[in-house]
C-alpha cells in the first residue's frame, strides 16, 4: 500500500501511464485479499484514495468521460483544470482529503 505521506510534503506526480500501472497493482492486490478472505477488513484504503497515482488516475477518467467538455456544478471544465495546472488542482484535493481524515468513518453513525 502507498505510504501515508504528510499534507505539506511534495509529492511525485506520476504519468498516467506509471499511474495506471500502479493503481492496477494496488486493485489486484485488493482483490486477490477479497478472495482469499471474504472478512477482510480494508483499513488502508484511504491511503489508497490519497495516493497521486490514484488521483491522477480519476483526474484522468473524468477527462475522458463523454460530458467533460461540459463545465460541471463549480463552472470549471477539463480544460480550465489542465491549463490552470493539474497537479494544482491534485495537490488541493490531496490536502483536503488528508485534512478530513480523522473525521469520515464509513458506515458508522
Amino acid at each position: 500500500m502507498p505510504e501515508d505521506t504528510a499534507v505539506d510534503a511534495a509529492v511525485a506526480w506520476p504519468s498516467a501511464d506509471e499511474a495506471w500501472l500502479r493503481v492496477r497493482g494496488m486493485q489486484t492486490k485488493l482483490h486477490r485479499w477479497a478472495v482469499a478472505d471474504h472478512g477482510f477488513r480494508f483499513d488502508d484504503v484511504f491511503n489508497f484514495v490519497c495516493d497521486p497515482a490514484t488521483l491522477v488516475m480519476t483526474l484522468e477518467r473524468v477527462a475522458g468521460n463523454a460530458g467533460a467538455r461540459t463545465a460541471g456544478v463549480d463552472g470549471v471544465t477539463i480544460i480550465h483544470v489542465r491549463m490552470a495546472g493539474a497537479q494544482a488542482l491534485l495537490n488541493h484535493v490531496r490536502s483536503l482529503l488528508k485534512a478530513s481524515s480523522g473525521r469520515y468513518r464509513c458506515g458508522r453513525r
